[in-house]
Order: C-alpha cells, then sequence, then structure tokens
C-alpha cells in the first residue's frame, strides 16, 4: 500500500512540474538558455553543420515563433465568442510548424519519425526550411530579417512580397535580426569560456 501511494505521488509531482517542454527560464541569454539545456547545444551544432544555418538565427526565430514552449500551439477560434472552432493553423511545437511543411520535412528527409515537440528535431527542420528559402528565395542564410519573413510567409508568399503591407510582420522581423545579433555575440563569448 505505501508503495503504491509513494508511485502516485511521484507520478502527480512529475506531471505537474514544467518538465522538458517548460521553456528555459532566461530567455534573453543563449549561454545561460544552452547551459541550462545540455543537449540544446548539441543539437544546435548539429544542424549548424548540416544546414551552415548560424545557430543564433534559429534561436532567434524560436523564440519569436514559440517562446522556447515545446508543445506551443495557435490560440482557438471561437464562433459567437464562445464555441470552439478549432485553432487559427496547425502550427505547432518549438519551430511552430504548419502540418503540411512538417510533412515536406519528413518526407525530403526520411525522418518519419520526427517531432515538432523534439528540439533537436524542430531546429533540424528549421535549418531545413531556411536551407530551402536560399535555394528557393536567394535569401542568405545569415540574414535573420529576411529568413523571418520567409519562414512566416512561405517561399511563394515571400517571393510575391505578400508581407509588404504587414508592418506588424515587419516589425518582428527587424525585432528577429536585433535578438539573432544579440544571441550571436552571446554564443561568441560563451563558446570561449
Amino acid at each position: 500500500m505505501k508503495y503504491s501511494t509513494i508511485l502516485i505521488a511521484v507520478l502527480i509531482l512529475a506531471a505537474c512540474s514544467g518538465g522538458r517542454s517548460a521553456p528555459p527560464r532566461n530567455l534573453d541569454n543563449a549561454c545561460v538558455m544552452l547551459k541550462e539545456r545540455k543537449g540544446w547545444s548539441r543539437d544546435l551544432k548539429a544542424m549548424e553543420r548540416k544546414w551552415d544555418v548560424p545557430r543564433e538565427v534559429i534561436l532567434a526565430t524560436i523564440y519569436h515563433e514559440s517562446r522556447f514552449v515545446a508543445k506551443a500551439r495557435t490560440p482557438r477560434k471561437y464562433a459567437l465568442g464562445v464555441i470552439p472552432m478549432g485553432r487559427q493553423s496547425s502550427a505547432y511545437g518549438y519551430s511552430q510548424a504548419l502540418d503540411g511543411t512538417w510533412d515536406w520535412y519528413k518526407k525530403s528527409t526520411g525522418k518519419r519519425f520526427a517531432r515538432r515537440d523534439n528540439f533537436g528535431d524542430a531546429v533540424d527542420f528549421m535549418g531545413w526550411y531556411m536551407n530551402k528559402t536560399k535555394e528557393k528565395t536567394g535569401v542568405s542564410k545569415s540574414d535573420a530579417y529576411n529568413q523571418y519573413l520567409a519562414y512566416h510567409q512561405g517561399h511563394t508568399g515571400f517571393n510575391r512580397g505578400s508581407y509588404r503591407g504587414k508592418q506588424w510582420l515587419l516589425n518582428v522581423a527587424a525585432k528577429n535580426r536585433a535578438r539573432a545579433n544579440m544571441y550571436g555575440q552571446q554564443l561568441a563569448t560563451c563558446r570561449r569560456r
């Protein structure tokens, strides 16, 4: 009887804790985040070697897409303000990848079991997508401003300039560039420690 009570108490505590899906405590310092989440640095280095996308561009984009929440979803839509009508989009996870884009990634890379709420899979997806952006739009992989616009609008939307009338999106892209610069400066110092 005691054993089952203790087991239940442990399971309840584990369920209540933020666990690995909770974001890091300090989202404004890349070194602190990577120290707190030991595996993330390895995942980012692997992505950078494979896709040649700077880590700071990926980290800044994750910040603006999900604030590092593993199971992030878009808000629900409601009819008449009270009747749930599903979510605004299928975006999910660290990368906020849409279902169709995620399926394209899995098929293209052969990663059938990749998950959007797994940090390593999410950063690999983002590196793959930003590599595709370079191929389809010519945007440099280190250009956090235009990579963010293409990430948000899709390759076709970016090439059409669908972001031009969206001042709020241009503002977020500018913030993405500033955050990537900040993270880049931080990563340069923590690498030397």
